[in-house]
């Protein structure tokens, strides 16, 4: 399978502009994803997933978007971090309770 290509930040807000803007208009809004795609030799299926992106983004249509994805990724990262210092100190203060129970000399 070959890699994703990277197309650049302009060309998919250009691209996504022209999608959301065709969609809106009747006239325009059957085949506007692959007919936009076409013209700018994009992946029908990439402008598709950005216009998703973007009408999510908008409010437009049900999801979470994408500063809210982002947030949850990083509380996501704070938990595991949180859970492994906590498995760390639970270690260490049986370890530090198993010397205080052995009888001293």
């Amino acid at each position: 399978m070959a890699a994703p290509k990277k197309y650049p930040d302009e060309l998919r807000e250009r691209a996504t502009r022209m999608a959301v803007e065709a969609r809106r208009d009747p006239a325009t809004a059957t085949g506007a994803i692959r007919r936009i795609a076409d013209q700018l030799g994009i992946h029908p299926e990439a402008l598709r997933t950005w216009v998703k992106r973007a009408e999510i983004d908008a409010g437009d249509r049900p999801g979470t978007t994408s500063e809210d994805g982002d947030r949850i990724a990083q509380l996501e990262r704070e938990n595991r971090e949180l859970r492994r210092a906590n498995a760390i100190l639970k270690s260490a203060s049986a370890f530090f309770a198993a010397e205080l129970d052995r009888p001293s000399r």
